[in-house]
Order: C-alpha cells, then sequence, then structure tokens
C-alpha cells in the first residue's frame, strides 16, 4: 500500500454521511496519545464539509482514510487547520502528510492573507509544518480569541496552561505568516543575485528582453534562474 492507493479532496457536502466515525477516531487517536483536543460534534463536523472548509481521503476502494479541517479566529485575521487524523489502517503510508498539503493550500486559497498556525505536541506533525514554512513562535503570537483556547479546556495538559498563564505549555506553537514569508522569499533571492554575480547579469538581460519584447520563452527563463538558486518559487 503506498500514498498512490489514495483519493485526497476537498470534502463535498455529501461527505457529511463520514462525520460520525470521523469524531469517534479523533477521540480515540486522542486518548491513544495521551492528550485531549477540542471536541467536535458530528454536526459540526459536517457544517465543515458542506462548507468546503475540510478535506477528505479515501482509500481506492471506498473506506474513509483521513479528515482534516479549517476554523477561523480574531476575524479571519488567524487560521488553523485542525482534527487532523488518519484511520489507524492507513497510517505509515505518508497520508496525513498528503492531507495537510492539500489542507494547508486549501487555506491560502480561501485566506490568503491569514496568519495559519498550530499547537502540536507530535514530532511527525512538526516535520510536516516545518516542510510547509510554519516556524516555532511564542503563544502571544498565536490569536488571542477566547474561543480558541476554550477548546484547550478538553486537554489533560489544560492546568499547566492555565498555571503559565497561557504563555506555554507542553504543545509547541508553529506559525505560517504570508507577509514574512514574501519578505523572505524576495531577501534570499536578492542575497543569492548579490552572491553571484553572473547570474545577477543573466537575470538583468532575460528581465530587460522580457519588459522590452515580452516572450513566453522569456518569461519561463525568468523563473527558471529563480527557481533553480532559492528552490522556493
Amino acid at each position: 500500500m503506498n500514498i498512490n492507493d489514495f483519493i485526497v479532496q476537498v470534502a463535498l457536502h455529501e461527505h457529511r454521511v463520514f462525520a460520525e466515525e470521523i469524531c469517534e477516531e479523533m477521540a480515540e487517536s486522542a486518548k491513544a496519545r495521551g492528550t485531549g483536543i477540542a471536541k467536535r460534534s458530528p454536526e459540526y463536523v459536517a457544517g465543515k464539509m458542506s462548507d468546503g472548509k475540510s478535506v477528505i481521503a479515501f482509500h481506492k476502494d471506498g473506506s474513509w482514510a483521513g479528515f482534516c479541517y479549517i476554523e477561523t479566529w480574531s476575524h479571519g485575521q488567524f487560521v488553523a487547520n485542525s482534527g487532523l487524523v488518519v484511520s489507524p489502517k492507513f497510517r505509515k503510508v505518508g497520508l496525513a502528510h498528503t492531507i495537510k498539503e492539500k489542507i494547508f493550500e486549501l487555506s491560502r486559497q480561501k485566506y490568503p492573507k491569514a496568519k495559519i498556525f498550530g499547537l502540536t505536541t507530535g514530532l511527525a506533525v512538526m516535520k510536516i509544518n516545518s516542510g510547509l514554512g510554519y516556524e516555532p513562535v511564542t503563544y502571544s503570537e498565536l490569536t488571542q480569541d477566547e474561543e480558541f483556547w476554550k477548546g484547550c479546556q478538553s486537554c489533560v495538559n489544560f492546568e499547566i496552561l492555565k498555571s503559565k498563564e497561557r504563555k506555554n505549555c507542553m504543545c509547541t506553537a508553529m506559525l505560517y505568516d504570508p507577509a514574512t514569508q514574501k519578505h523572505d522569499v524576495a531577501k534570499k533571492f536578492a542575497e543569492e543575485l548579490q552572491r553571484k554575480p553572473k547570474l545577477y547579469e543573466r537575470f538583468m538581460r532575460i528581465k530587460q528582453r522580457l519588459i522590452l519584447k515580452p516572450k513566453p520563452e522569456s518569461k519561463r527563463k525568468l523563473k527558471s534562474i529563480i527557481y533553480s538558486f532559492t528552490h522556493i518559487f
């Protein structure tokens, strides 16, 4: 079994029939990890499906395989990709990673200016988040929406969070800031151009040709140079 045996897509209204099974697995997974999560009802999860704010995965035989949904906080300034869960029989094939990538992509499409954040104790999730551009941050950089923090009340570590005055806890806070990402991309490319004069000269020649007489091939060359030296464009 490998990742090609699965279909990962934005959940649809008709997928609501899987909501109860998903909620049960969320609860069981949290229990197995010895942590708590913000408990959601099947109705809540079904609503996320109907609103196009979740991602669902199926095995090629039609079995439900995984799920994740989007929550917004602070009037859309912050977005969390919550409730990531994979059916036990379909774990260790990279499905969680694929679901996270898909829900991250969906979040960026729906809320391009929002900061995407998460709280996790799982090393695997931290690695996935890092690959997507998240960075570890202090809790003060996350949403201060009281409704979000109420969700921590079902966690076994909630008393620790309270005793620390919500400044830190067992979870690692991670954040993707689109404004910072754009700045870092531009900065990295500028530094590459300064370090490699020949690259800069080639870049400027192609850019000049593109401005004076735009051609599809010139634009492709320009993008190719940028990608070759930054690996992130």
